[in-house]
């Protein structure tokens, strides 16, 4: 079996240590008899797994145990709609649009109330992030939104708006367990697992316990954080899969990377190799200001629409896949989320310089 580098930008790829763990495991679950697949979500079997990985997210993010910990079905869209929910007490929040996902995040919370976009990015098609300084909130605003890493534009921020009395909300889809986060400065922190964490089908939320109770009894119970957390997410079966799943990453990311910090050095420096041949060269173009640059999302340009085509062709043909742009942007983008070895960046690099060679 030769596996090929996958650069999609979710579900991605997943260390290969764990994918065995996995399949060694497949059928017998230690000494149960049984699959995780096949078990009760009320064994104490699975209920071993599942408080082991929730305690072992709250070690790998050092999360402060004033923040409850949730593994929810739907993914992080509909966490669009659970956030204004339950968070949205004064009838106002403020949204920073910086991408897809944030403008559909605010456009879902607008449903509910009265959103303001506090600072916007897409006067330039969303290739960099405001200046704090730009952020207007209102003093009465619910919360605050941003989307910390922009899968799709290839932007992240690199400082976090700060408003005294407004709980900053963000969405970590695509950027979560790849760099230390101080947890403290957010009322509540939700990603999707699909990008570095586990399969797709889940979504985890870390919130910090003083905003838990507030949702109107008209909210659905399945939309209610304080229901679904209350009942140490088991109000009903839970994705079992993908939370086990989730526990073998964070095993990986103590035991074999050695925490947040060192996962942060090893993804600075595989987009370093891949941002320093696209500055070095005039064929392909990265679009976004260089101060905003994500480590997980290398978004970049050839010539012409047709060079794109061919460069993703000829690069599937050499075992680089799923290098696609995302249809709002065109080009080419590199998802290269913890699980993509260094090997995987340097590689990509040599057969670019080839492309060009052969078609500059």
């Amino acid at each position: 079996m030769a596996r090929v580098y996958n650069f999609s930008a979710g579900p991605s790829m997943l260390p290969e240590e764990v994918l065995k763990t996995a399949q060694a495991e497949l059928l017998e679950y230690g000494s149960s008899g049984q699959s995780v697949l096949e078990m009760s979500h009320r064994s104490p079997v699975f209920d071993a797994i599942f408080q082991e990985t929730k305690a072992a997210v709250r070690r790998v993010l050092n999360v402060p145990e004033e923040y409850e910990i949730g593994f929810f079905q739907g993914g992080a869209t509909q966490q669009f709609a659970m956030v204004p929910l339950n968070f949205m007490t004064t009838g106002k929040a403020d949204y920073l649009v910086t991408g897809n996902f944030s403008n559909l995040a605010a456009k879902e919370a607008a449903k509910f109330g009265d959103v303001a976009i506090a600072a916007s990015s897409e006067d330039k098609n969303f290739t960099y992030i405001p200046s704090m300084k730009d952020v207007t909130v209102r003093p009465d605003a619910s919360y605050v939104h941003i989307c910390h890493n922009n899968t799709i534009f290839g932007t992240t921020f690199n400082e976090v708006p700060q408003v005294e009395g407004v709980p900053l909300i963000a969405d970590m889809s695509s950027d979560i367990m790849s760099r230390p986060v101080d947890v403290s400065q957010y009322g509540c922190i939700y990603f999707g697992v699909q990008k570095n964490i586990a399969p797709a089908g889940m979504a985890i939320a870390i919130v910090r316990k003083d905003l838990l109770g507030h949702a109107a009894d008209t909210v659905p119970t399945m939309m209610n954080y304080t229901t679904l957390l209350k009942k140490d997410s088991m109000y009903n079966t839970p994705n079992c899969w993908c939370i086990y799943m989730t526990g073998l990453v964070m095993k990986y990311l103590e035991n074999t990377i050695g925490g947040l910090e060192n996962m942060y050095k090893i993804n600075a420096a595989k987009a370093k190799v891949l941002y320093d041949y696209l500055d070095g060269q005039d064929f392909f173009h990265n679009p976004v200001q260089k101060e905003y640059r994500s480590l997980m999302n290398v978004t970049f340009t050839s010539p012409s629409k047709e060079m794109d085509k061919l460069f993703c062709d000829e690069a599937a043909k050499n075992g680089f896949v799923n290098l696609k742009g995302h249809r709002l942007v065109g080009g080419m983008r590199a998802s290269i989320y913890n699980a993509m070895p260094a090997k995987g960046v340097d590689e990509l690099v040599a057969f670019m310089k080839e492309f060009v060679r052969v078609n500059g």
